[in-house]
């Protein structure tokens, strides 16, 4: 009983401690630095919602002097000196009537806080993005060890018969050289593998936020089912592209905000107007009101007409109208951009279920052709270099059917990040491709 409970156990933390691609995903949201940078952005970016419709909202304030004053007064032939406290209380009420420049940083605010909006979507789309490629890429690289410790059992056998026949005199050097150059070359690539899942596994968990062994992870299924891209028409996945994209709706909202800028610098030639109320209470305020108070209160309305600033406003505008210009340049590169990288993915996507299904086909055949050609070899019509040429040919195969599985699931999602529509549903979708291995 002790033992199958010590073994039950066992299992239940082997199973606690299996993280599937949701499971990594969950992570990421909770412990990724750069999503949590990207949080911050957002909630910064908001408040320019408020820092532009402060300008427009009444502003009230209140100064307060009291000081100590020592003066010589002299009237005449006559000099006398004072030694008195004096002080001032002003409340001030004003609220703007007429005030295009506040006007125009409400507006820009509200277009930085919509930036601020998309900018947090591109990221969080992004964020899953970057969990299935490291993911993958640790798990593809495991695929690749795999292969090449396989590779190196069939050439150390290999090697075994060569010397065999070498010392029964039916082999030749040559045959024991050629095997021997292949297991070396399989080693190199082991280790290459092995820096490449190490590499993986380290920025995986840079972006889960706790420390992982490959073991830990759900490899790909064998059954490998690809579902037709819908809609499969390029055109429709551009018209999404250009109405989703947040990385494209945050540069036209970029645009719009330096659209504001210029308007706003523009106002600098503009009037304002603005309604005031003040209550003020002073002692003593100045010399001419000596032990003299006072309780004034005023209601009025305030206008400014800027005439010269020394060619500062204009300045001002035109800088902001070529900032305006770049906006728009910028906007048209991330809209090249993103349409080359979109029509990289559909194709890839589009080929992608005809790539894997082909590599599976050279997989099959490669393999047959080992047995054939050992056999041959076995009759006298093949030789030792034909056999190494046919099982390197079967590990290519292998290597490029794992290679281009993981290429279409990154292509599958990232088919959906550049045009915007990349959801969780997404990500569970393709979690459904990598199960733990029983």
């Amino acid at each position: 009983m002790k033992a199958l409970l010590l073994t039950l156990c066992f299992g239940c933390s082997s199973a606690a401690h299996a993280m599937g691609l949701l499971d990594a995903y969950d992570l990421a949201l909770r412990n990724d630095p750069t999503f949590q940078a990207a949080i911050q952005e957002r909630e910064g970016g908001e408040e320019n919602r408020a820092i532009g419709r402060a300008a427009l909202l009444p502003n009230l304030s209140w100064s307060y002097n009291n000081s100590r004053n020592e003066s010589e007064v002299t009237a005449g032939d006559v000099k006398s000196d004072r030694d008195y406290r004096s002080y001032a209380s002003t409340l001030t009420l004003q609220q703007p009537l007429l005030d295009y420049e506040a006007y125009a940083r409400f507006r820009q605010g509200t277009a930085q806080a919509l930036m601020a909006d998309e900018r947090f979507r591109g990221k969080s789309q992004e964020l899953a993005v970057r969990v299935l490629n490291a993911y993958s890429q640790a798990l593809l690289a495991q695929e690749r060890i795999e292969l090449s410790r396989a590779q190196k059992r069939a050439y150390a056998e290999r090697l075994q018969l060569n010397d065999r026949l070498l010392k029964g005199g039916e082999g030749t050097r040559t045959d024991v050289l050629e095997t021997q150059a292949r297991l070396s070359l399989a080693q190199a690539e082991e280790i290459e593998s092995q820096d490449a899942q190490d590499s993986a596994l380290r920025e995986l968990e840079a972006i889960v936020g706790q420390p992982l062994q490959i073991e830990e992870l759900a490899p790909l299924t064998r059954q490998f089912e690809i579902a037709p891209l819908e809609p499969n028409r390029f055109e429709t996945w551009r018209e999404l592209a250009m109405a989703n994209n947040p990385e494209l709706k945050s540069q036209h909202h970029a645009l719009d905000v330096a659209s504001y800028e210029v308007e706003r610098k523009r106002a600098g030639h503009l009037p304002k107007v603005s309604l005031y109320a003040t209550s003020r209470q002073t002692n003593s305020d100045s010399e001419s009101s000596y032990n003299q108070k006072y309780d004034t209160n005023t209601v009025g309305i305030q206008v400014s007409l800027p005439l010269f600033a020394g060619g500062g406003v204009s300045a001002s505008t035109r800088q902001a109208a070529n900032q305006l210009s770049q906006a728009q340049y910028e906007l048209d590169a991330q809209t090249s951009a993103t349409l080359v990288e979109l029509r990289k993915q559909f194709n890839l996507n589009t080929s992608g279920a005809a790539k894997v299904r082909a590599y599976e086909m050279a997989v099959s055949s490669a393999t047959a052709l080992v047995a054939a050609t050992k056999k041959s070899v076995a009759g006298g019509e093949r030789v030792n270099l034909d056999v190494l040429d046919a099982e390197q040919q079967l590990f290519t195969a292998r290597r490029d059917l794992a290679n281009a599985r993981h290429a279409y699931l990154l292509a599958r999602i990232q088919l959906k990040y550049y045009a915007g529509l990349l959801s969780e549903q997404d990500l569970r979708a393709l979690a459904g491709y990598f199960q733990p291995s029983a």
